[in-house]
């Protein structure tokens, strides 16, 4: 079993993945991690050995800002974050894979299944976005904070930070997961803002409606936006629906083995 990082080329320069693979030929079944927002691919540092033990191919991909990948020159829209997965894949020499994606991460995979149906074999959506104007517009306004990016001398900033995503759920139960998430978050820095930006324009929930793919909705009880997780199984019953009691938004550190037997069995079925 190996882990390896390498860089695929992309519109903003260089995309900065890490992959995990088995051995035995070819590596596994192809399996592209997207990471939610704002972290980057080290969301999934403790499920990419246990994703190749069940037989795939994991590769975690850095949004463009984030971790080892290069900046956007100006605020992206999703349709032109999506263009990271195929930039990967041709990196690698892989023809088709199937996805993953967290929160801004699921958001991002469903619209590349849109753009590359051809090259996308089956989707998972942990966490997907399903909501209404009204509350696309209370998030705009919770997540404008991101814009203000502004740095002191005596690090009072880093602290507002830290209690901001402390704040975001009622209970946390891993911190060096939430650690973890935190500092590799402040690495965005100020463009940190545009991949929520990105997301609040973008109809998830219409996006979601056209894939053609075999998908699994992937919830936990413990995210703070579970309650969306749900609205997606009654809007769309077609779907493969599994859910994992507990955790947080940092689910996938938090239950990495759990995590990783729901995602293979989708995949591998």
């Amino acid at each position: 079993m190996q882990i390896r990082k390498g860089y695929a080329d992309g519109r903003w320069g260089q995309i900065h993945y890490v992959e995990c693979t088995a051995d035995k030929p070819g590596g596994g079944t192809p399996l592209v991690l997207v990471h939610q927002s704002p972290t980057d691919s080290v969301q999934f540092a403790r499920v990419l050995k246990p994703l190749a033990r069940r037989g795939l191919r994991a590769i975690a991909i850095d949004l463009p800002g984030f971790g080892g990948s290069d900046a956007p020159d100006a605020p992206p829209v999703i349709a032109d974050y999506a263009h990271i997965v195929p930039a990967v894949l041709d990196h690698l020499g892989i023809p088709r894979a199937s996805l993953v994606g967290h929160h801004t991460g699921a958001v991002v995979i469903t619209e590349v299944a849109l753009q590359c149906p051809d090259r996308v074999h089956k989707v998972v959506l942990n966490g997907p976005l399903p909501m209404s104007d009204e509350e696309r517009g209370q998030w705009r306004t919770l997540l404008a904070r991101e814009k203000e990016w502004n740095l002191r001398w005596d690090g009072s900033h880093i602290l507002e930070l830290w209690n901001f995503r402390f704040g975001a759920q009622p209970a946390w139960t891993d911190l060096e997961a939430f650690h973890a998430n935190f500092i590799h978050g402040l690495l965005a820095g100020r463009t940190v803002w545009y991949a929520h930006d990105a997301v609040m324009a973008y109809r998830h929930e219409e996006a979601v409606d056209k894939l053609k793919q075999p998908v699994l909705l992937l919830a936990n009880t413990g995210d703070a936006i579970y309650y969306l997780s749900q609205r997606a199984r009654e809007r769309w019953p077609k779907f493969a629906y599994t859910e994992l009691a507990g955790g947080t938004i940092d689910i996938i550190d938090e239950q990495p083995d759990a995590w990783s037997d729901a995602v293979a069995r989708f995949i591998n079925g």
